[in-house]
């Protein structure tokens, strides 16, 4: 079974005979073309996952297929070869939607590797656009956009647990996506006919969440009035998920830990065990691992948990996927707030681009939805930003390090810069926060990462 289907461009035909050989022997499906007006042709026939093309040939250059090939086949992904190896070659083709290029004369091993990295990447889109179109838009997925190879190696991974009923453990920090990724994996597992329950721990005193949770029977407690249901057996059959599952008590845990293990439940003043059904989906920002290690959480029931880690990413890891997000959000508020004439140019968009985003997708959803609402014009300019956006921050240069010749730690780096920062603004981790351009929960997830405590002599408030 062929591994991939890819059509090959050259007017040199040894070079294509090679070229067609080398990616044979590794069991891809290869065509061959001599120059662009014959590959357009040859596309109209038959679909292509690659095409590897040559950027100097008579008449219509690769660069010019290149653009023909994006806009009339989007699925097909692009591989530049170019003797003119230049910065500016490069440039021009990645603009212009290449998703690589090769210098010749192209050695074999380079090939294959750019070549299995684009064609993973086209499986992975594949996938995902898959498990997309098999959602229901008003879940939420269609929030979770983007490219990237590190937002698409998550959203494979959820296609694929989403078959299963295995528990799942999603981390990100806040704003990332987490509840949508674990609507999207109910809504695309066996179980989508039945209920998802969602709890978030950390909104619920944790007096009452044992009772939200595991329901209660009449005259168990002051107050306890009547029997109640508590979210698991209301989620029986379907998905129950954990929000926030790091701010659940240990005798809380050990109860999840016995329903993941026994499938059993045990409802306050009872004393009869509940069969139940139900696949759990945890998600935390916090580091799980640092609180293993300070006692606060089951070792045995994070590994309950993390059958299936899922990890977001942060969008400042993903600053390709921004531009595409920020369309994609104001095209909404655009629709939600009436504003159909108003535009958003694309000079304006690398400002989005450099911000970092500590509240990530759901911030940047937010001030997109302001710019909408309070521009003035027809037109959105750089005076409807806000001030943030325009603004530049101080960088590396301004912390004035020497690097030293034996090497540095990044870990030590950073448990240094937020111990500075803490003490520059009191201990006030609201202040010390936006200093670091970060959301308040980043920064404690940061602070509990290094173990930072508040030294005696650095009086102040923590909050």
């Amino acid at each position: 079974m062929s591994k991939g289907k890819i059509l090959v461009v050259d007017d040199d035909p040894s070079l294509r005979r090679v070229l067609q050989v080398q990616l044979e022997h590794e069991e891809y499906e290869v065509a061959v073309a001599a120059s662009a007006q014959d590959t357009l042709s040859v596309l109209q026939l038959r679909p292509f996952d690659l095409l590897i093309t040559d950027l100097k040939m008579p008449g219509m250059s690769g660069l010019d297929l290149l653009r023909h090939a994006r806009l009339q086949y989007p699925q097909t992904i692009v591989i530049i070869l170019t003797a003119f190896g230049t910065v500016d070659t490069a440039v021009e083709a990645m603009k212009a939607g290449a998703y690589d290029y090769l210098t010749k004369p192209v050695h074999p091993d380079e090939m294959s590797v750019v070549v299995r990295r684009a064609l993973e990447h086209v499986r992975l889109v594949e996938q995902v656009r898959t498990l997309r179109i098999s959602l229901n838009q008003k879940y939420g997925f269609e929030s979770i956009l983007g490219r990237s190879d590190v937002l698409l190696e998550v959203l494979d991974t959820a296609a694929r647990a989403a078959r299963s009923n295995s528990t799942v453990l999603i981390r990100g920090e806040t704003g990332t996506g987490k509840e949508l990724l674990a609507r999207a994996i109910h809504f695309n597992s066996s179980r989508s006919n039945n209920p998802l329950v969602t709890i978030n721990c950390g909104a619920i005193p944790k007096d009452l969440l044992e009772s939200e949770l595991f329901g209660h029977r009449r005259g168990a407690f002051t107050g306890a009035v009547a029997d109640k249901k508590g979210r698991i057996e209301l989620a029986d059959g379907g998905t129950l998920f954990l929000d926030e599952i790091a701010e659940m008590s240990p005798d809380l845990q050990v109860k999840l830990l016995r329903l993941i293990q026994e499938g059993e439940l045990e409802k306050i003043g009872s004393e009869v065990k509940a069969k139940v059904d139900v696949r759990v989906i945890a998600a935390t920002h916090r580091d799980l691992q640092a609180m293993i290690e300070d006692g606060t959480f089951r070792e045995d029931l994070y590994y309950r948990l993390a059958v299936i880690p899922l990890v977001l990413p942060p969008l400042r890891e993903r600053a390709d996927d921004i531009p595409d997000l920020v369309q994609h959000f104001f095209r909404k508020s655009q629709e939600r707030n009436e504003r159909p004439d108003l535009a958003m140019p694309d000079a304006l968009l690398p400002y989005f681009v450099r911000y970092r985003w500590p509240g990530n997708v759901r911030e940047l959803e937010n001030i997109v939805e302001r710019i909408v609402v309070l521009a003035r014009g027809r037109d959105v300019t750089i005076e409807d930003l806000p001030l943030f956006l325009t603004q530049e921050r101080a960088g590396i240069d301004a912390l004035e390090i020497d690097l030293p010749s034996q090497g540095i730690s990044l870990e030590a780096i950073e448990k240094e810069l937020i111990l500075r920062t803490l003490h520059k603004c009191d201990w006030n981790q609201t202040r010390a926060a936006r200093y670091l351009d970060l959301s308040r929960k980043t920064l404690i997830y940061r602070i509990e990462k290094h173990r930072i405590k508040k030294l005696p002599d650095h009086p102040g408030s923590s909050d």
